[in-house]
């Protein structure tokens, strides 16, 4: 028989065991199950033209046979140049045929989003920043609903923007202030962001420029963030952040890439996302690569 002070600490260890075990299957139960994160695998990569095709993406499902549309400095409009609208980012386009680029400035207090709509007509609308609003436009992701759009902003946040989609969005009007709706708060820092899309009604992927690697573990990562909510404007939703993988740096040229726009076509399952090669290579192996589930 165990001295009875080897025994007193058998059985208090014993019982601590067992309060553990209880206390971890109570929170285990009480804890709402964690959205499934995608596994996204390289099918295949075109060559993105460094003028023309440099900056993003979307696939338009309206009007029907619809061509992919790209961005890239060549595709910006000379006279928008003229007034300093020199940079366009990541377009998207709603399912019903509102077609939308974000479109920034060097300088100045406001965003602009051109929008050509389902009958081929051009406006334009301005969002006025807003206190602690960043100046870049990178990006702009449609919600399948169509009515609200997301946007974000450079550099290491923990939110992304909601607007009304112009346009599509009947609260809208190219002579009136595209008004900031509501924000996602996000539960983990992400950094850069240069493209979003909805692939569901309350799940985006992203690409991030991120060029440090601290937040996740791993440079330049593809990034889901599963909603709680889809976004309608009444207000703010949270933001569960994973990072799905490293998206793929692969050049004749050694150096810094550029992760750019992406794009997913649910008619397809097909994921696109482009990446600039460094160097001179920027204009010989920059690629679109796609993937699918």
């Amino acid at each position: 028989m165990p001295p009875r002070p080897a025994r007193r600490r058998r059985h208090a260890l014993r019982a601590a065991l067992i309060a553990l075990t209880t206390a971890t299957a109570a929170v285990l139960c009480a804890a709402p199950p964690a959205a499934a994160a995608d596994i996204w695998t390289e099918v295949g990569s075109d060559r993105a033209d460094p003028l023309t095709e440099s900056q993003g993406l979307a696939s338009v499902e309206t009007p029907a046979n619809s061509a992919n549309r790209y961005t890239g400095i060549g595709t910006i409009p000379f006279g928008l140049s003229l007034r300093g609208w020199n940079h366009v980012g990541d377009p998207d386009a709603s399912y019903d045929g509102y077609y939308v680029e974000p479109y920034q400035r060097d300088s100045g207090t406001s965003k602009m989003y051109r929008v050509q709509a389902p009958g081929g007509a051009w406006s334009e609308y301005v969002h006025a920043l807003g206190p602690g609003e960043a100046l870049n436009n990178s990006w702009v992701a449609i919600s399948p609903g169509g009515r609200w759009m997301l946007t974000g902003e450079w550099g290491t946040m923990t939110r992304l923007l909601v607007l009304p989609t112009p346009g599509a969005n009947p609260s809208t009007s190219p002579s009136a202030d595209l008004p900031l709706a509501s924000t996602v708060r996000l539960d983990h820092a992400v950094r850069d962001v240069q493209g979003c899309d909805f692939t569901g009604p309350t799940t985006l992927l992203c690409s991030s420029d991120d060029p440090e690697g601290t937040l996740f573990g791993i440079t330049k990562p593809l990034l889901q963030i599963d909603l709680s909510a889809e976004p309608n404007g009444s207000g703010d939703v949270n933001g569960h952040v994973t990072a799905l993988r490293q998206l793929p740096l692969r050049s004749s040229c050694a150096g810094s890439f550029e992760t750019e726009g992406v794009d997913y076509d649910r008619r397809t399952g097909t994921l696109r996302v482009i990446v600039v090669s460094p160097g001179f290579c920027v204009l010989t192996d920059s690629r679109t690569y796609r993937f699918t589930r």
